[in-house]
This record gives structure tokens, sequence and C-alpha cells, in this order.
């Protein structure tokens, strides 16, 4: 039976009705999966610059943590290099004080020739040479020679060796220096130094450990060993 146009009009919209609907159900679907994608990409993005973000924070934390611990470094350097500035100011005007006040055994003439009795007899313990040039201040002289002689015989019955002692009159001390006397071997090889100043000096040294912990307390940082 053969169909009529109706029947083929019929037929023919009933088959764009269906392709219709085939290419919308597509595109639907194409939509979807597009939108799928979409966010997919778009949290990806987001979650990879949030990562970004927290990275560059955590770096800049770190940096200004790491700034802060410079900071504070440089500040208790500084600190301590004022500690210790200001230490070694009070040490030393405690030293300048002892050395004024070596004026005051100068200037009491007992006293000061006791000393000196014992200072050349030292040198020359320390020397033990034949012949031993003494160096003193030009006020000195008079007070030096005697302690040279006074000093002779006891040498000599200590070491059992002769010396021949004389006074420098060409190279002398200092005048404003505080007193005291240097010792050198006859062929000035060996020299014993025995003014007030190098003593006071050696004897600072010998002793700042306790000047040290006597002003400022014990170094807590300081171990010891035995």
């Amino acid at each position: 039976m053969a169909l009529t146009d109706a029947d083929v009009q019929k037929q023919i919209k009933h088959m764009m009705a269906f392709i219709e609907q085939e290419a919308n159900e597509k595109v639907e679907e194409i939509e979807a999966k597009a939108e799928e994608e979409f966010n997919i990409e778009k949290g990806r993005l987001v979650q990879s610059q949030r990562l970004k973000v927290m990275e560059y924070y955590e770096k800049k934390e770190k940096q200004i943590e790491q700034q802060k611990k410079i900071q504070i470094s440089t500040l208790r350097n500084q600190a301590r290099l004022k500690v210790l500035t200001a230490r070694d100011e009070l040490v030393s005007e405690l030293l300048r004080e002892a050395k004024l006040r070596l004026c005051r055994i100068v200037a009491d003439p007992i006293m000061y020739q006791e000393l000196l009795d014992k200072l050349v007899l030292q040198g020359l313990l320390r020397l033990l040479e034949p012949i031993v040039m003494v160096r003193c201040r030009p006020q000195d002289c008079l007070l030096v020679q005697a302690a040279v002689h006074k000093a002779i015989p006891e040498y000599m019955m200590v070491s059992q060796n002769q010396v021949q002692v004389q006074i420098d009159q060409e190279a002398q001390l200092a005048s404003n220096t505080a007193g005291g006397v240097e010792l050198y071997s006859g062929n000035h090889m060996v020299k014993v130094a025995s003014t007030l100043e190098s003593r006071l000096d050696l004897s600072a040294q010998q002793k700042m450990p306790e000047i040290r912990e006597a002003l400022f307390g014990a170094n807590v940082n300081r171990k010891f060993f035995s």
C-alpha cells in the first residue's frame, strides 16, 4: 500500500522531532560535561592559587621570623659590646687610679727606699749576670745607688757569684714615670723591667680574673675543668 503525502510528511516530522530531541539531549550532555570540566578546572585553579598564596605568606612569615632573630641577635651583641666596653673602661680607670697611688709610695722616702732595695736584689737574682747595668729616673740616682750597695752582698751570699753593678748615667728612665728600675745584662741582651708601672701591669694581668670577679661578679659563662 503506497504512502500518501500526508503519511510521508507525518513520518518526516516524526523523524525531525526525534533528531531534534537527540540533538537537544546531546547538547545538554555536552553542556553538562563542559560545566563539570569547568568546575573541576576552576577548583584546580582556585586550589593552585590558594596553595601559592599560602606558600607566599608562609615564606614571608619565615623571612620576618628570620629578620626578627637577626635583629634580636644584633641588639644583644650591641648590648653585650656596650657592657664589655663599660667594664673595660672601669678596669682602665681602676688601673689609672692605682698608678696615681704609686706616687704615695714614691713620696715616702723610707718606703720607696725599701721598695728599691727589693727591686734591685730581685733583678740581680733574675739576671744572674756578672755585669749588670741599672737604669733609673734622674731623681732616684742616690736612692738606687744605696739600693745597689745593699743588694750586692745579699746577692753574692744567695747566688755565690760575683757581680759588678753600674748605674747608667746616660740612658735613664723618664723623670715623669712612677719610679722603679730596669736592669740589663752587660751586653744589653737581657732586660729585667722592674719599674713601678711594669710591676703594676704584670700584677694586673695576673690578678685580672680576680679583679673582674670582684667588680662584676663571677662569669657564669666561664667553665673550669679540673
